[in-house]
């Protein structure tokens, strides 16, 4: 099986890595990293699975500051990697004064370092002060995202992606972050983008409620039957082994599927999205693209 780099109409990457990341106490427990490489072969999946990792067992401990730190370790040291992680990159625009950019909104984040669910209240406060409660992101709307970036289930996720992975990657010049930092994209030897592993599988038109069983426990019926099935149909576009699909059926929470589903949707997107109008819109550069 020979193994050629993911081409893009604008870069060429010789391995996507997935992240279903996580901002709870003990986020290495259920932050899971896939490793996908394109395969140049007749009849075979256009991508295969060439590593699926728990980060917990790659640093040795679940503890977040530390296994965030080594995740970001893991993406500095990477070349030629588009990595795509599953937290939202930015927060709404209408959240911040007129014509405000992204740099912004890391320094609200910053503002909260300890007071990770303030900034959710935070950003309900604005919202509330133009008479909503909950403001979604142009791209949330777009690729049906099933949540805002500052909801109470996610704002976590939020709040650590942004504050221990995006702030001390971008002032990294071999990093780019997109779809903020475009001008770096021809020359960063990686490049970041935001995933979402739900609205790639409303894409692909695979079931996307129902798969998750987050509170441990034998997987009931009708969610081991619902995940069987979106493996089998991602089994169609990424090749691998027995051992992954068993690691993919048996995680309850479906974070090792996701951290698949995460790679998969980036690398399609990336190479079909058009990147000079998405570097024009008018929101997308300030508040965040999904690329699902």
């Amino acid at each position: 099986m020979a193994v050629s780099v993911v081409q893009t109409p604008t870069r060429a990457f010789e391995a996507v890595f997935g992240v279903d990341f996580s901002g709870a106490r003990q986020a290495g427990r259920t932050t899971w990293i896939a490793q996908l490489h394109q395969v140049d072969t007749d009849g075979a999946p256009p991508f295969a699975l060439g590593s699926l990792d728990r980060l917990d067992r790659l640093v040795g401990t679940p503890e977040r500051g530390a296994a965030l730190a080594h995740l970001v370790r893991l993406v500095r040291e990477s070349k030629k990697a588009l990595w795509a992680f599953d937290f939202p990159f930015g927060l709404p625009v209408e959240l911040f004064p007129e014509r405000s950019r992204w740099p912004r909104q890391l320094a609200l984040v910053r503002e909260y370092a300890a007071d990770d669910y303030g900034l959710g209240l935070e950003c309900i406060r604005r919202a509330r002060s133009l008479g909503r409660m909950h403001i979604r992101r142009q791209t949330d709307v777009d690729a049906r995202a099933p949540f805002d970036p500052y909801h109470y289930r996610i704002i976590y996720q939020t709040f650590y992606g942004m504050h221990d992975v995006l702030r001390p990657l971008k002032r990294d010049r071999g990093t780019a972050v997109l779809p903020f930092q475009y001008d770096r994209l021809n020359s960063a030897d990686r490049v970041l983008v935001e995933a979402c592993p739900a609205s790639t599988l409303k894409r692909l038109g695979l079931p996307h409620q129902n798969y998750k069983q987050p509170a441990g426990g034998p997987m009931t019926r009708r969610r081991r039957l619902t995940r069987r099935a979106i493996i089998d149909g991602v089994s169609a576009l990424v090749g691998f082994g027995d051992r992954e699909r068993r690691v993919m059926m048996r995680d309850p929470g479906g974070d090792a599927l996701d951290a698949v589903l995460a790679a998969l949707g980036a690398a399609q997107a990336f190479a079909s999205v058009d990147h000079v109008a998405v570097a024009r819109h008018a929101r997308y550069p300030r508040e965040g693209h999904l690329y699902v």
